[in-house]
């Protein structure tokens, strides 16, 4: 499959946002100017204005001499980067790789993506219609290179779609400045009769390279398909991306279900073949306003199962607004793990964290109820219970350690010890009651000390006596003396977890 690639080109970007947004512009002349040098300097013209002879770059009190009602506006510095930043991710819906084409186009990679729309003529008459529907005056063109759509979009005047390998004759009858080069070599160009770049490409490489420098041959190769031009797209492509647009918009939930298992049948295929399986998913929908709704589930393990990724959708369609209806969906897996290929076997074991349907319950849980509210946890080589522990957010991760089963641990473990005051009948004997948070406990059995020293590679500090002890009421505790017994100071005992 050929590239292809398709520019984007606003003639009036700013003065059409402008009006746009203030309908009663639309049939007076205006102009936007910024302050240059202590005078106004108009930066556009809409396109009334411009037929009365105002351009970029002249001064206001001379355009106001042509048109005396001349409604003169303050630019934003700003403005275009801003807009052909909003008109960019627009133009994702119809493919993930959308360039900005500064001052005034947007050049994109359709690569592939034409054939969902029904071909390449309805793909760019969709996207200049509805843009032109918006209010832009838009041109657009397509071709093999990023140079020949380009010049097509501004100087073509046939037809703006050129078919495969038909680039290069399109170009041929276009001019000099069609291939993007400096304004005043095109000039120069133009007054030495090479006024078609079928003039220009026919001379020696050395001698135009000589009079003209390297840029003209530059653009020449990039716009022939000789030499690769690289782009810079506005987001991130995602490997794993699956795109489905509509004939016609759609607005109620049951057709969002039909969409999304289109989708996740199209992109768990892919993630099979590849033996990937994807770890969160995010499903997109772009609405006819412009606004995009999404909705992003996540796996405790790799699946490519589309079956289960749905359920795990359908408890969130409810909450997507259609709006006016939605025209294109997209389906992506900014992560994805390898998946090993599963065995069958005669009897299918049931529990411990290889059971798929423990992946499968944690993951309709933790999409309903949460991200935070399933936790695995796993041991780290640390001394200190509370650094003794890691979280991990995957069912396939091996611990590189196990816990100690010799001394009994608490069921919950504080994740900051808190400090109690408690009795002792002798400095190095378990406590006879203690106090925390007003409550006074009465201690009747005890057992320890268990002393854990600190890491010296991480921290200096005191080592730690623990014991497990027990209240009157049958609660047991897990408590603990920092260092030494001292006689006097602060707080050295602290209240660290509840046993069972």
């Amino acid at each position: 499959m050929s590239n292809r690639f398709l520019s984007l080109w606003f003639r009036h970007l700013t003065t059409d946002y402008i009006s746009i947004r203030r309908p009663a512009l639309l049939h007076q002349p205006f102009v936007l100017a910024l302050p240059d040098h202590g005078r106004m300097v108009i930066t556009a013209a809409n396109p009334l204005a411009m037929k009365e002879g105002i351009q970029a770059g002249m001064a206001v009190a001379d355009a106001r001499v042509l048109v005396p009602t001349l409604e003169v506006l303050d630019d934003d510095e700003g403005l275009t980067s801003k807009l052909l930043r909003q008109l960019a991710i627009w133009c994702i819906r119809y493919t993930p790789i959308v360039s900005i084409d500064a001052p005034d186009g947007l050049l994109l990679d359709i690569s592939g993506c034409p054939h969902l729309w029904g071909g390449e003529k309805i793909y760019l008459h969709q996207i200049v219609h509805t843009l032109r529907s918006k209010g832009y005056d838009v041109r657009g063109a397509i071709a093999d290179t990023l140079g020949a759509a380009w010049a097509i979009a501004r100087y073509g005047r046939v037809t703006p779609v050129i078919g495969p390998g038909e680039h290069v004759n399109a170009l041929f009858d276009l001019p000099p400045a069609a291939l993007r080069i400096d304004p005043l070599i095109a000039g120069r160009l133009q007054k030495l009769g090479l006024d078609r770049i079928h003039r220009i490409a026919g001379m020696a490489r050395q001698s135009l390279r000589t009079r003209f420098g390297n840029e003209l041959l530059v653009r020449l190769d990039q716009a022939f398909g000789r030499t690769d031009e690289p782009m810079t797209s506005v987001a991130p492509v995602e490997v794993y991306i699956e795109r489905l647009p509509c004939l016609e918009p759609i607005c109620t939930a049951g057709g969002i279900e039909i969409a999304l298992t289109r989708l996740l049948d199209m992109l768990c295929g892919r993630l099979q073949q590849d033996g990937k399986g994807l770890r969160t998913a995010v499903f997109k929908g772009y609405r006819v306003d412009g606004q995009v709704i999404q909705a992003a589930i996540g796996t405790h393990r790799a699946t490519y199962n589309a079956a289960h990724l749905f359920k795990l959708f359908e408890e969130k369609i409810s909450a997507l607004e259609p709006g006016l209806g939605i025209e294109v969906f997209t389906l992506e897996a900014p992560k994805v793990e390898d998946t090993g290929p599963s065995q069958k076997t005669i009897w299918e074991s049931a529990g411990g964290l290889l059971d798929k349907g423990l992946s499968e319950l944690i993951d309709r849980v933790s999409n309903k109820m949460g991200p935070d509210r399933v936790h695995r946890y796993m041991p780290s080589e640390h001394y200190w219970p509370e650094r003794a522990i890691t979280e991990t957010s995957s069912l396939d991760e091996i611990a590189l350690d196990r816990w100690s089963v010799t001394r009994p641990r608490p069921v919950y473990l504080l994740a900051r010890p808190e400090p109690i005051e408690v009795t002792a009948p002798i400095p190095d004997y378990p406590p006879m009651l203690f106090r925390h948070r007003g409550g006074l406990h009465k201690i009747i059995r005890a057992d320890g000390p268990e002393r854990i020293g600190q890491e010296w590679w991480i921290a200096t500090g005191q080592h730690r006596d623990y014991y497990m002890v027990e209240d009157e009421n049958g609660i047991r505790y897990w408590i603990f003396r920092s260092g030494h017994y001292k006689g006097t100071g602060p707080h050295q005992w602290f209240l660290h977890g509840y046993f069972a």
